[in-house]
């Protein structure tokens, strides 16, 4: 029959070793980490990138305007893999009235299975180029949470790596110790009395 003594590297007790009172503290740390710095440090980066994607994005709806175009290609041409938006994938020739400008055509992405003479909603920067519509706040927030699991998700793998390293160091100490007493106390027991 086995019994469980909880606490018991915290009391004085003749079996206790030295590395069993250093294993747990470190248990202790490691709880403390995981459980109050790893969801802290998640917190801090996940606010951080949110602040600085919303600045970002502030940012790029002042550089952008958006324009209400008519496709004018029969046949859009699909964006290079490496540069492609999920939302607009395909880049066609679009025209629109500017106020004072008058009409425009130019090169824009526009959404899959879009036709010749559909209205469309494109993006242009400052320079005239067809550009990806700024970020909303959808995905500013799914930004800040991703950020924020990932920093956490890595401090905790980090304290349990750290721990993993310092249980095998205990153990070496440990199995250390006991030679040192075997030493000492085996040849009591080994020798024959008489």
């Amino acid at each position: 029959m086995r019994t469980r003594v909880r606490g018991w590297r915290w009391r004085r007790n003749p079996l206790r070793r030295r590395s069993d009172v250093v294993e747990a503290w470190t248990v202790l740390v490691v709880a403390v980490l995981l459980f109050v710095v790893a969801p802290l440090v998640g917190a801090v980066a996940g606010l951080h990138a949110h602040d600085r994607a919303a600045a970002d994005a502030a940012e790029q709806r002042t550089e952008r305007h958006q324009v209400r175009a008519v496709v004018i290609d029969e046949a859009p041409r699909r964006v290079s893999d490496v540069q492609s938006d999920p939302r607009h994938p395909y880049r066609a020739q679009v025209r629109w009235t500017e106020p004072g400008k008058g009409v425009r055509t130019a090169w824009a992405r526009v959404p899959a299975g879009t036709r010749a003479g559909e209205p469309v909603s494109v993006w242009f920067d400052s320079r005239g180029r067809s550009v990806a519509p700024p970020p909303d706040d959808a995905a500013v927030r799914q930004h800040a949470v991703t950020v924020g699991l990932a920093a956490a998700g890595g401090t905790a793998t980090l304290v349990l790596l750290g721990h993993a390293v310092g249980r095998r160091i205990a153990l070496r100490h440990r199995l250390a110790e006991w030679e040192r007493e075997w030493a000492r106390t085996g040849p009591r027991w080994t020798q024959p009395h008489m």
